[in-house]
């Protein structure tokens, strides 16, 4: 390059998988996190406004850094404030391994937004060999069957037997359970009939722009 001048990169999609270590291990996962967390809660106040919006909700997936950070909580508490959002459209996703490190301090931290409202999702459930005993005390709302079991619900017995035990242990809890990574009818009506009815996945859409996801909500909805 010509000197002065920057190297152009065209990196395309990353993945979250490539990007989010990276950012964990070089610290830009909190600034990041929390520009997220404020992106998501604008975004609630600006659908609130609207009567065809009103009842949408927003997930945010928070990284274990992120979470274990002494001011995780004031901070969300703090964009809830400055947003206008309403706490109980926020639901915030914590991946099952990062409950195991400190189960205490992560009850406290939950229990101290949920007063407020925020929702709470385990994220990839049945990939980070869970306590039963500790499960039953975190106040969640949802539990999410991880991707890896669905892909192959429909060939594997093994993976089938996790999702279906997955669906029976969180409905038992009294959790709604969604399935990650849907990608085919088969599935869908798979997961349907083992009592999952809520699931994600390139089956409705790949990953869209803000407005596009509107245009998709309502289409469906329609």
């Amino acid at each position: 390059t010509w000197p002065g001048r920057l190297p152009r990169i065209s990196c395309g999609m990353v993945s979250p998988g490539e990007f989010i270590p990276l950012a964990e291990q070089t610290g830009l996962i909190l600034p990041l996190g929390r520009l997220v967390m404020r992106l998501a809660c604008e975004q609630l106040a600006l659908w609130a406004a609207m009567p065809r919006t009103a009842g949408w909700s927003v997930s945010v997936n928070v990284s274990a850094k992120e979470f274990r950070h002494p001011h995780f909580v004031p901070q969300v508490l703090e964009i809830l404030q400055e947003s206008g959002a309403d706490p109980s459209r926020l639901k915030v996703e914590l991946t099952e391994s990062l409950m195991l490190h400190d189960v205490e301090d992560s009850i406290l931290k939950m229990q101290a937004l949920r007063t407020l409202g925020v929702g709470f999702s385990l994220d990839d459930f049945g990939t980070g060999y869970s306590s039963l005993g500790y499960l039953k005390r975190l106040p969640l709302d949802q539990l999410k069957i991880d991707q890896s079991f669905v892909r192959d619900v429909l060939t594997d017995p093994n993976d089938a037997a996790i999702a279906r035990t997955i669906v029976a242990l969180g409905t038992s809890l009294g959790l709604q359970v969604t399935a990650e990574g849907v990608e085919t009818e088969a599935q869908r009506l798979f997961l349907e009939r083992a009592g999952c009815h809520a699931w994600q996945g390139y089956l409705l859409s790949r990953p869209v722009p803000g407005l596009a996801f509107e245009d998709l909500v309502l289409a469906h909805a329609a």
